[in-house]
């Protein structure tokens, strides 16, 4: 009689296991899914962009924030001279290897840089931007070794960087 009461309190603490199990997995979906999802910014350091590319505004109006003139001048000395890329963590990840060149008469700091990726026959599959919360000295250039850009396609073969926002130090 012994046996069978054993082996029946078994099976029981198995099943409750299991609904454990399950209720556990259930709530940490549920946490996952209604915390905010994070690209690592801090929104009081957010960089001041200029974007480049948009049409002009007509005159006495103003674009983005108060200062993105100054920050266009900022990426008028700022230029990428050099850059390579590989593969890593599984050839998923983008880790660059780049020179940043600052012409400018001050330093600049936050550079964010943007990175599209191709494939072979360079049609495009995505982009990917990094801010470097590193200073960049005037006049002077530094040299970032494997930044971590995002995790890219496995077809992209070919990436090219450019400066588009940065902040004077």
């Amino acid at each position: 009689m012994s046996a069978g009461l054993t082996r029946i309190g078994r099976s029981g603490f198995g099943k409750r296991s299991l609904v454990t199990l399950f209720a556990l997995m259930v709530l940490g979906l549920g946490i996952w899914l209604v915390l905010p999802a994070s690209n690592g910014h801090v929104a009081g350091n957010e960089p001041l962009s200029a974007n480049l590319a948009a049409p002009s505004a007509p005159e006495g109006t103003t674009v983005g924030l108060a200062s993105s003139s100054a920050d266009a001048a900022a990426l008028q000395g700022l230029r990428i001279s050099s850059q390579t890329w590989r593969r890593g963590g599984l050839g998923s990840k983008a880790l660059m290897t780049f020179t940043l060149r600052n012409d400018n008469d001050y330093a600049v700091k936050d550079v964010e840089i943007s990175c599209a990726f191709n494939r072979r026959d360079g049609s495009h599959l995505t982009d990917r931007k990094r801010v470097l919360p590193e200073t960049v000295n005037m006049k002077s250039r530094k040299t970032f070794a494997q930044v971590h850009i995002g995790f890219v396609n496995i077809n992209a073969m070919q990436a090219k960087c450019a400066a588009v926002a940065a902040r004077r130090a």
